[in-house]
């Protein structure tokens, strides 16, 4: 395969200097394509994307700024190397500062200048590297999930890598992390999401109607059959059969589960023949089926049938920033729906909701976010509209927070944060993290590399502080 050429254009308006230049770069598979004024330049740069442009700033008629602001103010993706003279390198550097990506100073060699453009081109395909990364796996919502921790993005792949196949899935989480959703995202990402979802809750189903609730019955298998019905089985056909909290299923039935997932026939209730289905089985619990094996409430052939994949969901108190993201999420759903205009969370109110333990995970924090909603007229959320489980955290002080947030705030705490000389964790990190990428000249993979985390985790906070400041 032919290696691709990567287009520069090289905007100078010195002929033999274009000349030389070219020469440089004659063997860097290269497609130089030459202009000589700053208006040609514009014109090039509205046909083509180049992977690099070589600006000399003395140009005739339109500075070569003028060109370097246009590509800025643009946000086009070619990095734009600066041509200047010996005499001009204040005027280099401000065109650094204006967001060009490097300079060379006449006179220069070709070493200097071949390896200036090689930069030049790796610096953007680390740029496209990072950013498809944070397309493909990198996300903020899946399906109905809302997380881009890296905890729930490995989720998010082995939903991906499952959903194809037909064997069973067995989620496991505790109550309120979201085990349904996990069962639906694979349904939705299989070849059978046409056919039917079909969940069933063997917890909120009374044992002697289970059965029945699974596969069905005839009319007078028992009193009050005064008809025949489908079970879920019959209703799932050529689809998906979920089987929320299976660990309270009651073990006769477990027996007849495992030969269904065997042979996929069954018998409805009361009749004596074999209906025969093809069902993809998810299964999901809030308990440790090997401890429930143990105590002999789950049969152990039955759960490697089931546990062919297993998924477990993190709790939303290991989820990195994930609880941020759900609650400012949560608050604009929750305003909307209400009618109501809220402005977002306080720093001591953010510092609260992220140390606080969820125990009751996703499900907690939305009635949490709709209670506060519910009950305060907008406006910032302060410590003050939180509910009483968060409210008596003090979470607040041991951050130093409190002294920036006076509605709420108790002068004394205050006055000790600051007498420590404490700062907010996230002011530490974020001043760490920006410290770090300007020595690095901006380059923000060579930044994460240095402090060992991923280019992701830096864009991501970047991001959450800017939401934060606007």
């Amino acid at each position: 395969m032919a290696k691709k050429k990567h287009v520069v254009l090289m905007v100078e308006d010195s002929p033999s200097q274009a000349e030389a230049y070219k020469v440089y770069l004659a063997k860097e598979s290269l497609n130089v394509v030459h202009v000589t004024t700053g208006e040609d330049a514009l014109k090039q740069l509205d046909v083509i994307v180049p992977d690099v442009i070589l600006l000399d700033l003395q140009l005739p008629g339109m500075h070569g700024m003028d060109v370097l602001q246009h590509v800025v103010s643009h946000e086009m993706p070619s990095p734009v190397v600066v041509i200047t003279d010996d005499g001009s390198v204040d005027v280099a550097v401000e065109a650094m500062r204006s967001g060009a990506f490097d300079f060379v100073t006449k006179p220069f060699g070709a070493s200097r200048l071949k390896v200036t453009v090689r930069n030049a081109i790796r610096q953007e395909e680390l740029a496209d590297l990072v950013e498809a990364y944070r397309e493909q796996f990198d996300r903020d919502r899946f399906h109905g999930f809302l997380g881009q921790s890296l905890k729930m993005q490995a989720v998010y792949r082995i939903i991906e890598s499952a959903a194809p196949s037909k064997a069973s899935v067995f989620v496991t989480g505790e109550s309120g992390t979201g085990k349904e959703l996990c069962a639906e995202a694979i349904h939705q990402e299989s070849p059978r999401k046409n056919e039917p979802f079909v969940p069933v809750n063997c917890a909120a189903i009374p044992r002697e109607l289970m059965e029945s609730e699974i596969f069905g019955h005839v009319k007078g298998a028992f009193t009050g059959a005064v008809r025949a019905r489908d079970g879920a089985a019959t209703q799932a056909d050529g689809g998906t059969l979920f089987l929320d909290e299976v660990c309270e299923m009651d073990l006769d039935l477990q027996s007849k589960l495992l030969r269904f997932i065997q042979t996929g026939s069954f018998q409805k209730v009361g009749a004596s023949e074999q209906t025969q289905v093809d069902v993809r089985f998810v299964c999901a619990t809030n308990r440790n089926p090997m401890e429930e094996i143990k105590k002999g409430n789950f049969r152990e052939d039955l759960y490697y049938r089931l546990h062919v994949i297993p998924i477990p969901l993190p709790p939303l108190r290991e989820r990195e920033d994930d609880v941020l993201l759900m609650a400012r999420r949560f608050l604009e759903d929750y305003a909307s729906e209400e009618g109501k205009d809220f402005k977002g969370f306080s720093r001591e109110a953010e510092a609260i909701i992220v140390d606080y333990a969820w125990p009751g995970n996703v499900r907690e924090l939305q009635n949490v976010i709709r209670q506060v909603v519910v009950l305060n007229p907008g406006g910032v959320v302060t410590r003050g509209a939180l509910p009483l489980p968060l409210r008596d955290t003090e979470t607040a002080v041991q951050l130093g927070i409190a002294a920036t947030d006076s509605s709420q705030a108790e002068p004394q705490a205050a006055d000790q944060a600051g007498d420590a000389g404490i700062r907010p964790l996230w002011m530490v990190e974020k001043d760490t993290i920006e410290n770090a990428i300007t020595a690095c000249d901006g380059n923000v993979p060579k930044a994460a590399a240095l402090l060992e985390i991923s280019a992701s985790t830096i864009y991501r906070k970047r991001q959450t502080w800017e939401t934060a400041d606007e």
